[in-house]
């Protein structure tokens, strides 16, 4: 049985992984940070499982990091921690260099120090942002970087240190620079992810308008499923490499936005271009989307497109396993359900409420 270290395991990509390499024999071992609120939904269904354990540990400190490292001593760890909203990196840059940038050096010193730079295999999660301001299209692993967020400067760290370390001490350490990847376990303020509960929403009376940003912003969005299978790859791969991991297809915002209202049942008819462009019922009439300058960036990122043609070939991962049109519809079918049983707690709360003010129950 091989054991497994995935930090950030309560995210999106960390639970995926989690029950996949649970199903694949591992012994799977996830750092948390200690919170007095619990970010642990993703995971509540593992907890208890016999193969799955939890560890509190903090990329921003590398004595719990040493710590858990020591004590678990991995066979593979899948660093997936980080600061990973682009917006948030223009509000909290210090923030995201220590955890983004710093927080892998301290994964690598931890390995080396534990004596594990032989054994251990470390999978580090890298990012499409390092193109950021795009020099060829699409990108591959020799497509220049160009960095353009405090979010992508500190992940061309990450992932320099990490070249770095496999080449200096020969660990086999690799980044998988993965491409926007989504699914019905997405934070709801990355923009998917809002697109698909707001159109949820709106189709059930919960909401009015949803407000965007630049519309025409290109990007290759796969599913996060299908996309651990490929850092997995990474790590079984005879030799250390670096892979971008990416479907190989581009939409745009407007296009995931018109598709998610279809698959609820509204068709938009988008007007007017720039800040003036609206989404519109065509039944209605009424306006569903409009931008909001809120939601422009500093500096934006709008033209992303992954070429994933080494990882096929050397890995032989799908990366078409699930189509564009899937996903959206994987994401709004989980969003139209949970709205439901939103409504239907609202309905039960106030039929409650009513029932204690008559006195009917007490």
């Amino acid at each position: 049985m091989k054991t497994a270290l995935i930090t950030g395991v309560t995210g999106q990509d960390g639970s995926y992984l989690a029950e996949f390499l649970i199903d694949k024999g591992y012994d799977v071992h996830g750092t948390i940070r200690r919170s007095s609120v619990d970010f642990r939904e993703r995971i509540t269904h593992l907890e208890g499982h016999r193969n799955f354990h939890l560890h509190y540990a903090d990329l921003g400190d590398s004595m719990s990091v040493m710590q858990v490292v020591n004590k678990v001593r991995p066979d593979e760890i899948y660093n997936l921690a980080a600061q990973s909203h682009v917006q948030v990196s223009f509000d909290s840059p210090e923030f995201t260099a220590d955890v983004d940038a710093i927080g892998v050096l301290r994964i690598l010193e931890a390995v080396r120090l534990c004596g594990l730079g032989e054994t251990c295999r470390i999978y580090q999660a890298s990012t499409s942002e390092l193109y950021g301001k795009v020099e060829e299209v699409p990108q591959n692993e020799n497509t220049p970087f160009h960095p353009y967020s405090p979010y992508a400067v500190a992940k061309l760290y990450g992932f320099w240190i990490v070249k770095e370390y496999r080449e200096a001490y020969g660990m086999f350490c690799c980044s998988g620079i993965l491409f926007n990847h989504e699914s019905e376990r997405r934070g709801e303020t990355f923009v998917t992810r809002k697109i698909t509960l707001a159109a949820a929403r709106i189709a059930q009376g919960k909401q009015d308008k949803l407000y965007l940003g630049n519309l025409s912003s290109m990007r290759d969005w796969g599913y996060a499923k299908d996309y651990v299978e490929c850092m997995w790859l990474i790590l079984q791969h005879e030799r250390p490499e670096d892979f971008v991991i990416a479907t190989g297809e581009q939409h745009s915002v407007r296009e995931f936005a018109t598709l998610a209202f279809r698959n609820v049942g509204i068709d938009i008819e988008w007007q007017g271009s720039g800040a003036d462009e609206k989404g519109i019922d065509k039944a209605t009439g009424s306006v569903l989307v409009e931008v909001s300058p809120d939601f422009y960036r500093p500096t934006d990122v709008v033209n992303l497109w992954g070429d994933p043609t080494k990882a096929r070939a050397e890995l032989h991962w799908n990366p078409q396993k699930t189509t564009f049109e899937q996903l959206v519809k994987i994401m709004t079918d989980a969003d139209m359900a949970k709205v439901a049983v939103e409504r239907a707690g609202e309905s039960v709360r106030t039929n409650l409420a009513e029932y204690l003010e008559k006195g009917i129950v007490k």
